[in-house]
């Protein structure tokens, strides 16, 4: 063989082997992976468009980026920490995608909006449903082809504003299970209607342990749970335990994986630094709170004077406010969920 055919096979070895190690490489070294992302303020991370939303006022976004961006946190939230597992940037918030280049779509995008849930609530924004019709909008346009979705993932995040919005209509709780019943249903029909656009891979978030919520833990100061609350996730989340294993067992794949919220944030409260000391000294403690019950966090009164208080250091707090956990109580939770994030890739 001659000094020309040597080059040429050497040239055609090195191309063959870089395609076929692209094909099959982790598909975190390359990117490849598209999150699209649905539910509410634990994932949303731009797409609550009302300008009196706590997420575009100070001080929410401190931490990351400095400024507000429509995060229900003083910086990253659940999907920032799950993109990054997956070696992408965040995908695009649902709203700005015509805002940005194309080229900022490649790693999906979310359709994740603050307050909403399975149902309406009372926040005036898409429920799930919508924002999936949303995502079906985007493939029927072939902004996303099949090829795109073979390698992507969606997380579904369900935190809890239907339940908000039951309570606050039903304060004796007369017909909770058959309420929950009917989420779960409809958050079933959700999960495969995702799947049949083409993602072949979907995580959903069991509910946190509502009772442990700054917003209910307030009346003893932030030392206990309201164990009455934590009933009503424990029941939603066993219900969802045995829907998901329906659903898997139908699909005869492990379609669907669960994220124990409830566990990851038990599990986070008493997390410990590297000295041994506890990461959150009072993990029920909210950072930032308003100034009376009148007032929340990012309040300010007609004169723009601030109508609320936030703690030193954020980083020390587990919540941010009394819904939200802190970028740092999202990165404690994300280290309990990594090995179920596993199971995505």
């Amino acid at each position: 063989m001659g000094k020309k055919s040597n080059f040429l096979f050497l040239l055609f070895s090195i191309i063959f082997t870089e395609t076929h190690a692209a094909k099959g490489s982790n598909r975190h070294q390359f990117g490849s992976t598209k999150l699209f992302v649905f539910g509410d303020s634990y994932v949303d991370t731009g797409n609550s468009i009302n300008p009196a939303s706590s997420s575009w006022k100070e001080p929410y976004g401190i931490t990351f980026p400095g400024k507000p961006t429509g995060r229900f946190s003083d910086g990253r939230v659940l999907t920032d920490y799950i993109a990054s597992f997956s070696g992408i940037s965040s995908p695009i918030a649902y709203e700005r995608r015509k805002l940005v280049k194309k080229s900022k779509l490649q790693f999906g995008m979310n359709f994740a909006c603050g307050g909403t849930g399975v149902f309406d609530t009372f926040v005036n924004g898409p429920n799930m449903t919508t924002q999936i019709n949303f995502f079906q909008q985007q493939v029927e346009r072939e902004v996303y082809s099949k090829w795109n979705l073979n390698s992507s993932v969606a997380l579904v995040s369900l935190a809890g504003n239907d339940y908000g919005a039951f309570v606050a209509k039903h304060v004796d709780l007369k017909g909770l299970q058959a309420f929950t019943s009917s989420i779960i249903n409809q958050l079933a029909i959700n999960l495969e209607r995702i799947r049949s656009l083409g993602v072949p891979k979907i995580a959903v978030t069991a509910i946190e342990p509502m009772g442990c919520l700054p917003q209910s833990a307030a009346s003893s100061s932030y030392q206990n749970c309201s164990e009455t609350r934590n009933l009503i996730s424990n029941f939603h989340n066993q219900i969802l335990q045995q829907t998901v294993q329906k659903l898997n067992g139908e699909s005869r794949k492990s379609v669907f994986t669960i994220l124990d919220l409830n566990s990851a944030f038990r599990s986070a409260f008493k997390s410990q630094d590297r000295a041994g000391n506890l990461k959150f000294k009072h993990p029920l403690k909210p950072c930032c709170v308003g100034v009376s019950k009148d007032y929340s966090c990012g309040s300010v009164d007609k004169t723009g004077a601030r109508k609320y208080t936030m703690c030193k250091n954020p980083e020390l707090s587990f919540f941010w406010d009394t819904l939200h956990p802190s970028q740092g109580g999202w990165r404690a939770v994300y280290s309990v969920l990594q090995s179920s994030l596993q199971q995505l890739y």
